[in-house]
């Protein structure tokens, strides 16, 4: 092949890697500052009466970030953790437009909302939970296997007294002791996964059988 050519193979395979890393950032740039339907936290306060508009708005913070996690995953399957965070996403699908618009621009299609679970037997689930884990931790420079502390989407629940929501915990320790608030470990999310936060070896997780249920998640 002469070199004129593959230099220009080279190029124009280089201009689509760029093309689609700042699309990306686009992306991420428009759920960062996407303003969310008028009314939409009126809406959860409904659902919710005991939270204040401060918490109502921690709680949107947390579905950003979900939304940042599943782009960021390269759009794959991502498990929702938080129960209040889903409730607000329950909510915003029901400005069925709005929502639409809002899925095309900062995915290029429709993310559609599933069931999820704790760790637990089924492997796409747990996938789920540990690409949601890996990149929420990201987000927020945590050790995906030893944190410290648990990132916004995952200490939601507990962080606002959610009575049926999911609760975790960073210190696998305290909780195999007992002194943990009980529910879900957080390095046990982080062990085993790759990259994008997918586990080789989904055996490992275990199921704590506490933590909350409900539904969430996102994926084609």
């Amino acid at each position: 092949m002469p070199a004129v050519l593959i230099a220009a193979v080279a190029l124009a395979l280089l201009a689509i890697v760029l093309w689609q890393r700042n699309r990306r950032l686009e992306r991420e740039r428009y759920i960062r500052d996407y303003v969310w339907p008028k009314g939409l936290l009126d809406r959860l306060g409904k659902r919710r009466p005991d939270l204040p508009i401060k918490d109502r708005a921690l709680v949107a913070r947390g579905l950003r970030q979900f939304f940042l996690a599943h782009l960021r995953s390269g759009r794959r399957f991502v498990s929702m953790p938080s129960q209040v965070a889903d409730d607000l996403w329950h909510e915003f699908i029901l400005y069925t437009k709005g929502y639409d618009a809002f899925c095309q621009q900062a995915f290029g299609r429709f993310l559609h909302h599933t069931p999820a679970v704790v760790l637990g037997d089924d492997q796409q689930n747990n996938e789920g939970l540990r690409r949601c884990w890996y990149w929420c931790c990201k987000e927020e420079n945590i050790d995906t296997r030893q944190p410290s502390r648990l990132p916004l989407l995952f200490a939601l629940d507990t962080k606002l007294g959610i009575a049926d929501g999911f609760v975790y915990t960073p210190d696998c320790k305290a909780l195999a002791a007992g002194g943990g608030s009980g529910g879900q470990c957080g390095a046990d999310l982080g062990s085993g996964a790759g990259s994008d936060g997918a586990s080789g070896d989904d055996s490992g997780g275990g199921d704590s059988g506490d933590g909350g249920g409900g539904c969430g998640g996102g994926g084609d």
